[in-house]
Protein backbone atom coordinates (compact mmCIF):
# COMPACT_ATOMS: atom_id res chain seq x y z
CA UNK A 1 0.00 0.00 0.00
CA UNK A 2 1.51 3.35 -1.09
CA UNK A 3 2.00 6.00 1.54
CA UNK A 4 0.31 9.40 1.45
CA UNK A 5 2.82 12.05 0.35
CA UNK A 6 3.13 15.41 2.07
CA UNK A 7 4.96 18.25 0.36
CA UNK A 8 6.67 20.52 2.89
CA UNK A 9 8.04 23.68 1.25
CA UNK A 10 10.34 26.11 2.99
CA UNK A 11 9.50 29.49 1.47
CA UNK A 12 10.40 33.09 2.13
CA UNK A 13 9.08 35.74 -0.22
CA UNK A 14 8.69 33.38 -3.21
CA UNK A 15 5.66 31.13 -2.63
CA UNK A 16 5.68 30.17 -6.31
CA UNK A 17 8.22 27.45 -5.51
CA UNK A 18 5.19 25.42 -4.40
CA UNK A 19 3.48 25.47 -7.80
CA UNK A 20 6.82 25.12 -9.60
CA UNK A 21 7.57 21.97 -7.58
CA UNK A 22 4.10 20.58 -8.27
CA UNK A 23 4.54 21.23 -11.99
CA UNK A 24 7.94 19.49 -12.04
CA UNK A 25 6.49 16.46 -10.27
CA UNK A 26 3.61 16.38 -12.75
CA UNK A 27 5.97 16.62 -15.73
CA UNK A 28 8.14 13.81 -14.41
CA UNK A 29 5.11 11.58 -13.92
CA UNK A 30 5.73 11.45 -10.15
CA UNK A 31 3.00 11.02 -7.60
CA UNK A 32 1.59 14.39 -6.52
CA UNK A 33 1.25 15.16 -2.81
CA UNK A 34 -2.04 14.62 -1.01
CA UNK A 35 -1.34 17.60 1.24
CA UNK A 36 0.87 20.69 1.11
CA UNK A 37 2.43 22.52 4.05
CA UNK A 38 4.59 25.65 4.06
CA UNK A 39 7.14 26.84 6.63
CA UNK A 40 7.82 30.55 6.39
CA UNK A 41 8.12 33.92 8.13
CA UNK A 42 5.29 36.34 8.98
CA UNK A 43 5.68 38.19 5.67
CA UNK A 44 6.06 34.91 3.82
CA UNK A 45 2.74 33.81 5.32
CA UNK A 46 0.99 36.85 3.86
CA UNK A 47 2.55 36.34 0.44
CA UNK A 48 1.66 32.65 0.33
CA UNK A 49 -1.89 33.32 1.45
CA UNK A 50 -2.50 36.22 -0.97
CA UNK A 51 -0.98 34.56 -4.04
CA UNK A 52 -1.62 30.83 -3.66
CA UNK A 53 -5.06 31.11 -2.04
CA UNK A 54 -6.64 34.55 -2.52
CA UNK A 55 -5.29 35.10 -6.01
CA UNK A 56 -5.93 31.44 -6.81
CA UNK A 57 -2.57 30.40 -8.26
CA UNK A 58 -2.62 26.98 -6.63
CA UNK A 59 -6.19 26.20 -7.73
CA UNK A 60 -5.33 27.51 -11.21
CA UNK A 61 -2.45 25.05 -11.50
CA UNK A 62 -4.71 22.10 -10.73
CA UNK A 63 -7.42 23.38 -13.10
CA UNK A 64 -4.99 24.05 -15.96
CA UNK A 65 -3.61 20.53 -15.75
CA UNK A 66 -6.91 18.85 -14.82
CA UNK A 67 -5.54 17.39 -11.59
CA UNK A 68 -7.24 16.69 -8.24
CA UNK A 69 -6.35 19.34 -5.67
CA UNK A 70 -4.17 18.61 -2.65
CA UNK A 71 -5.32 19.49 0.84
CA UNK A 72 -4.21 23.07 1.46
CA UNK A 73 -5.58 26.08 3.35
CA UNK A 74 -4.37 28.97 5.49
CA UNK A 75 -3.89 26.50 8.36
CA UNK A 76 -1.25 24.72 6.26
CA UNK A 77 0.94 27.85 6.16
CA UNK A 78 3.03 27.72 9.34
CA UNK A 79 4.81 30.82 10.65
CA UNK A 80 8.08 30.02 12.38
CA UNK A 81 8.26 31.49 15.87
CA UNK A 82 10.81 33.26 18.00
CA UNK A 83 11.84 31.81 21.36
CA UNK A 84 9.18 33.92 23.13
CA UNK A 85 6.42 32.61 20.85
CA UNK A 86 6.11 35.74 18.69
CA UNK A 87 6.04 35.36 14.92
CA UNK A 88 9.42 35.34 13.19
CA UNK A 89 9.52 38.25 10.73
CA UNK A 90 13.05 37.72 9.42
CA UNK A 91 16.35 36.12 10.37
CA UNK A 92 18.44 39.04 11.59
CA UNK A 93 20.11 37.77 14.77
CA UNK A 94 21.61 34.66 16.31
CA UNK A 95 18.46 34.13 18.36
CA UNK A 96 16.32 34.39 15.20
CA UNK A 97 18.59 31.87 13.52
CA UNK A 98 18.32 29.45 16.46
CA UNK A 99 14.53 29.83 16.65
CA UNK A 100 14.22 29.16 12.93
CA UNK A 101 16.41 26.05 13.17
CA UNK A 102 14.44 24.70 16.14
CA UNK A 103 11.10 25.40 14.46
CA UNK A 104 12.05 23.68 11.20
CA UNK A 105 13.49 20.72 13.09
CA UNK A 106 10.35 20.28 15.18
CA UNK A 107 8.03 20.41 12.17
CA UNK A 108 10.09 17.82 10.29
CA UNK A 109 10.26 15.60 13.38
CA UNK A 110 6.47 15.83 13.65
CA UNK A 111 5.80 15.05 9.99
CA UNK A 112 8.20 12.07 9.98
CA UNK A 113 6.57 10.59 13.09
CA UNK A 114 3.63 9.32 11.01
CA UNK A 115 4.57 5.93 9.55
CA UNK A 116 1.76 6.13 6.98
CA UNK A 117 3.18 9.18 5.20
CA UNK A 118 6.11 10.00 2.94
CA UNK A 119 7.56 13.49 3.37
CA UNK A 120 8.88 15.47 0.40
CA UNK A 121 10.84 18.52 1.57
CA UNK A 122 11.48 21.31 -0.94
CA UNK A 123 14.27 23.75 -0.06
CA UNK A 124 13.92 25.95 -3.13
CA UNK A 125 12.48 29.01 -1.33
CA UNK A 126 13.45 31.21 1.60
CA UNK A 127 16.86 32.23 2.83
CA UNK A 128 19.76 29.84 2.24
CA UNK A 129 19.93 29.13 5.96
CA UNK A 130 16.28 27.99 5.95
CA UNK A 131 17.03 25.51 3.19
CA UNK A 132 20.14 24.33 5.00
CA UNK A 133 18.29 23.65 8.24
CA UNK A 134 15.43 21.91 6.44
CA UNK A 135 17.87 19.61 4.65
CA UNK A 136 19.84 18.94 7.81
CA UNK A 137 16.69 18.24 9.83
CA UNK A 138 15.52 15.77 7.19
CA UNK A 139 18.92 14.10 7.36
CA UNK A 140 18.42 13.69 11.11
CA UNK A 141 14.80 12.51 11.02
CA UNK A 142 14.19 11.33 7.47
CA UNK A 143 13.11 7.78 6.66
CA UNK A 144 13.71 5.68 3.55
CA UNK A 145 10.45 6.92 1.95
CA UNK A 146 11.24 10.61 2.42
CA UNK A 147 12.63 12.92 -0.25
CA UNK A 148 14.58 16.18 -0.52
CA UNK A 149 14.51 18.39 -3.62
CA UNK A 150 15.23 21.78 -5.13
CA UNK A 151 13.37 23.19 -8.12
CA UNK A 152 15.39 24.78 -10.92
CA UNK A 153 13.75 27.47 -13.05
CA UNK A 154 15.07 29.11 -16.22
CA UNK A 155 16.83 32.38 -15.34
CA UNK A 156 14.30 34.71 -17.04
CA UNK A 157 11.43 33.23 -15.00
CA UNK A 158 13.18 32.59 -11.69
CA UNK A 159 11.60 34.57 -8.81
CA UNK A 160 9.44 36.47 -11.30
CA UNK A 161 6.40 37.79 -9.38
CA UNK A 162 4.05 36.84 -12.25
CA UNK A 163 5.41 33.36 -12.90
CA UNK A 164 4.10 30.38 -10.95
CA UNK A 165 4.41 27.46 -13.38
CA UNK A 166 4.59 26.81 -17.12
CA UNK A 167 1.04 27.18 -18.39
CA UNK A 168 -0.43 24.77 -20.97
CA UNK A 169 -1.37 27.82 -23.08
CA UNK A 170 0.38 31.01 -24.17
CA UNK A 171 0.56 33.73 -21.54
CA UNK A 172 2.83 36.74 -21.90
CA UNK A 173 4.64 38.32 -18.97
CA UNK A 174 7.49 40.84 -19.08
CA UNK A 175 11.03 40.37 -17.89
CA UNK A 176 11.77 41.18 -14.29
CA UNK A 177 14.78 43.30 -15.30
CA UNK A 178 15.41 46.63 -17.11
CA UNK A 179 14.96 45.00 -20.52
CA UNK A 180 11.31 44.17 -19.79
CA UNK A 181 11.42 41.69 -22.66
CA UNK A 182 8.26 39.69 -23.31
CA UNK A 183 8.25 36.10 -22.04
CA UNK A 184 5.78 33.32 -22.68
CA UNK A 185 5.06 31.25 -19.55
CA UNK A 186 4.30 28.29 -21.82
CA UNK A 187 7.99 28.15 -22.79
CA UNK A 188 9.47 28.21 -19.30
CA UNK A 189 11.69 25.34 -18.26
CA UNK A 190 11.27 23.94 -14.75
CA UNK A 191 13.28 20.97 -13.47
CA UNK A 192 13.14 19.18 -10.14
CA UNK A 193 16.55 18.25 -8.76
CA UNK A 194 16.51 15.50 -6.17
CA UNK A 195 19.11 15.95 -3.43
CA UNK A 196 20.58 12.77 -1.90
CA UNK A 197 20.93 12.91 1.87
CA UNK A 198 22.37 10.70 4.58
CA UNK A 199 19.70 9.34 6.93
CA UNK A 200 20.85 9.51 10.54
CA UNK A 201 17.50 8.75 12.18
CA UNK A 202 18.79 5.45 13.57
CA UNK A 203 21.32 7.37 15.68
CA UNK A 204 18.70 9.35 17.62
CA UNK A 205 17.28 8.43 21.00
CA UNK A 206 13.69 7.25 20.96
CA UNK A 207 12.94 10.17 23.28
CA UNK A 208 14.06 12.62 20.59
CA UNK A 209 11.98 10.85 17.96
CA UNK A 210 8.87 10.96 20.14
CA UNK A 211 9.21 14.30 21.92
CA UNK A 212 10.00 17.89 21.11
CA UNK A 213 13.67 18.58 20.53
CA UNK A 214 15.77 21.54 19.49
CA UNK A 215 18.04 21.47 16.46
CA UNK A 216 21.16 21.57 18.64
CA UNK A 217 19.90 18.71 20.84
CA UNK A 218 19.15 16.56 17.80
CA UNK A 219 22.55 17.23 16.25
CA UNK A 220 24.40 16.53 19.51
CA UNK A 221 22.51 13.29 19.97
CA UNK A 222 23.24 12.07 16.45
CA UNK A 223 26.89 13.06 16.83
CA UNK A 224 27.14 11.11 20.07
CA UNK A 225 25.66 8.05 18.40
CA UNK A 226 28.09 8.32 15.49
CA UNK A 227 31.15 9.00 17.64
CA UNK A 228 33.74 6.39 18.65
CA UNK A 229 32.60 3.63 20.99
CA UNK A 230 33.49 4.18 24.65
CA UNK A 231 32.47 1.85 27.45
CA UNK A 232 32.70 2.42 31.20
CA UNK A 233 31.70 -0.31 33.62
CA UNK A 234 30.53 0.72 37.08
CA UNK A 235 30.17 -2.44 39.22
CA UNK A 236 29.04 -0.53 42.33
CA UNK A 237 26.09 1.04 40.53
CA UNK A 238 25.62 -2.07 38.37
CA UNK A 239 25.80 -0.04 35.18
CA UNK A 240 27.35 -0.10 31.77
CA UNK A 241 27.89 3.43 30.45
CA UNK A 242 28.00 3.14 26.67
CA UNK A 243 28.23 6.18 24.37
CA UNK A 244 27.75 8.26 27.53
CA UNK A 245 24.40 6.60 28.31
CA UNK A 246 23.75 4.41 31.37
CA UNK A 247 22.51 0.87 30.70
CA UNK A 248 21.14 -0.77 33.86
CA UNK A 249 21.75 -4.52 34.15
CA UNK A 250 21.01 -7.14 36.77
CA UNK A 251 24.06 -8.31 38.76
CA UNK A 252 24.08 -11.62 36.88
CA UNK A 253 23.93 -9.93 33.47
CA UNK A 254 26.61 -7.39 34.36
CA UNK A 255 28.85 -10.16 35.71
CA UNK A 256 28.42 -12.11 32.46
CA UNK A 257 29.44 -9.06 30.44
CA UNK A 258 32.44 -8.47 32.70
CA UNK A 259 33.40 -12.11 32.37
CA UNK A 260 33.51 -11.89 28.57
CA UNK A 261 35.60 -8.71 28.73
CA UNK A 262 37.95 -10.25 31.30
CA UNK A 263 38.63 -13.24 29.05
CA UNK A 264 39.35 -10.89 26.17
CA UNK A 265 41.72 -8.81 28.34
CA UNK A 266 43.61 -11.96 29.34
CA UNK A 267 43.95 -13.08 25.72
CA UNK A 268 41.80 -16.17 26.22
CA UNK A 269 39.63 -17.61 23.48
CA UNK A 270 36.13 -16.20 23.24
CA UNK A 271 33.79 -18.68 24.96
CA UNK A 272 31.46 -21.07 23.20
CA UNK A 273 27.93 -21.65 24.44
CA UNK A 274 27.93 -24.86 26.53
CA UNK A 275 26.27 -27.87 24.91
CA UNK A 276 22.91 -29.20 26.02
CA UNK A 277 23.28 -31.29 29.18
CA UNK A 278 26.99 -30.45 29.52
CA UNK A 279 27.43 -27.45 31.86
CA UNK A 280 30.92 -25.91 31.82
CA UNK A 281 32.46 -25.82 35.30
CA UNK A 282 35.41 -23.56 34.35
CA UNK A 283 33.05 -20.97 32.92
CA UNK A 284 31.02 -21.03 36.14
CA UNK A 285 34.12 -20.44 38.31
CA UNK A 286 35.27 -17.51 36.16
CA UNK A 287 31.78 -16.02 36.05
CA UNK A 288 31.34 -16.22 39.85
CA UNK A 289 34.55 -14.26 40.37
CA UNK A 290 32.98 -11.36 38.49
CA UNK A 291 29.61 -11.90 40.16
CA UNK A 292 31.11 -11.56 43.63
CA UNK A 293 32.86 -8.35 42.61
CA UNK A 294 29.37 -6.94 42.19
CA UNK A 295 27.35 -8.62 44.95
CA UNK A 296 30.05 -9.29 47.54
CA UNK A 297 30.35 -12.51 49.47
CA UNK A 298 26.82 -12.03 50.82
CA UNK A 299 25.53 -12.98 47.37
CA UNK A 300 27.13 -16.40 47.58
CA UNK A 301 23.92 -18.16 48.60
CA UNK A 302 21.51 -16.67 46.05
CA UNK A 303 19.73 -18.33 43.12
CA UNK A 304 22.37 -17.35 40.57
CA UNK A 305 25.07 -19.16 42.53
CA UNK A 306 22.79 -22.16 43.04
CA UNK A 307 22.11 -22.35 39.30
CA UNK A 308 25.84 -22.67 38.67
CA UNK A 309 26.68 -25.36 41.22
CA UNK A 310 27.19 -27.92 38.43
CA UNK A 311 28.65 -25.48 35.92
CA UNK A 312 27.33 -22.91 33.43
CA UNK A 313 24.51 -24.39 31.37
CA UNK A 314 23.43 -23.58 27.84
CA UNK A 315 20.14 -21.90 28.99
CA UNK A 316 22.07 -19.74 31.51
CA UNK A 317 24.58 -18.63 28.84
CA UNK A 318 21.94 -17.87 26.21
CA UNK A 319 19.64 -16.03 28.62
CA UNK A 320 22.42 -13.72 29.79
CA UNK A 321 23.54 -12.98 26.23
CA UNK A 322 19.99 -12.28 25.03
CA UNK A 323 19.04 -10.06 27.98
CA UNK A 324 22.21 -7.96 27.73
CA UNK A 325 21.85 -7.38 23.99
CA UNK A 326 18.20 -6.47 24.40
CA UNK A 327 19.01 -3.89 27.09
CA UNK A 328 21.75 -2.35 24.94
CA UNK A 329 19.52 -2.12 21.86
CA UNK A 330 16.60 -0.65 23.77
CA UNK A 331 18.82 2.07 25.23
CA UNK A 332 21.18 2.81 22.33
CA UNK A 333 19.22 1.73 19.24
CA UNK A 334 21.62 1.27 16.28
CA UNK A 335 24.45 2.84 18.25
CA UNK A 336 24.49 -0.36 20.32
CA UNK A 337 26.30 -2.35 17.62
CA UNK A 338 29.90 -2.18 18.93
CA UNK A 339 28.78 -3.06 22.48
CA UNK A 340 26.73 -6.16 21.63
CA UNK A 341 27.75 -9.73 22.40
CA UNK A 342 28.33 -11.00 18.87
CA UNK A 343 28.69 -14.46 17.40
CA UNK A 344 31.63 -15.44 15.22
CA UNK A 345 32.25 -18.71 13.43
CA UNK A 346 29.86 -21.43 12.33
CA UNK A 347 28.06 -23.92 14.52
CA UNK A 348 29.02 -25.91 16.48
CA UNK A 349 32.20 -23.84 16.84
CA UNK A 350 30.49 -20.47 17.33
CA UNK A 351 32.18 -18.20 19.84
CA UNK A 352 30.90 -15.02 21.47
CA UNK A 353 32.75 -11.78 22.06
CA UNK A 354 32.40 -7.99 22.36
CA UNK A 355 34.08 -6.11 19.51
CA UNK A 356 35.79 -3.46 21.61
CA UNK A 357 39.50 -2.79 22.03
CA UNK A 358 40.99 -2.53 25.51
CA UNK A 359 41.63 1.21 25.12
CA UNK A 360 37.90 1.73 24.56
CA UNK A 361 37.00 0.21 27.93
CA UNK A 362 37.39 1.48 31.47
CA UNK A 363 36.16 0.02 34.77
CA UNK A 364 35.20 2.27 37.68
CA UNK A 365 36.79 1.25 41.01
CA UNK A 366 34.64 -0.95 43.27
CA UNK A 367 35.82 0.77 46.46
CA UNK A 368 37.47 3.98 47.60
Amino acid sequence: MSKQTILLAVTGLTPQVVTETLYALYQQGDKLPAAIHILTTAEGYQRAKLTLINDGWLARFYTDHQLPQAEFSESHIHILQQADGDALHDIRSQSDNQAMADGITEWIRTFTADVDTALHVSIAGGRKTMGFYAGYALSLYGRHQDRLSHVLVAADYESHPQFYYPTPYSQVIYGNDPSRKPLDTQNAEVILADIPFVRLRHGLDQSLLNGKSSFSQSVANAQRALGPARLTIDPLRRLLIAHGKPVKLTPADLAFYLWLLQRQAEGLDAPQCPSDGAPDEAYAVEFLQQYRRITGEMGAADRTVAALQHGMSKPFFEQRKSRINKALQQTLSHAAQPYLIQAEGKRPRTRYSIKLESEQISVAPTSD
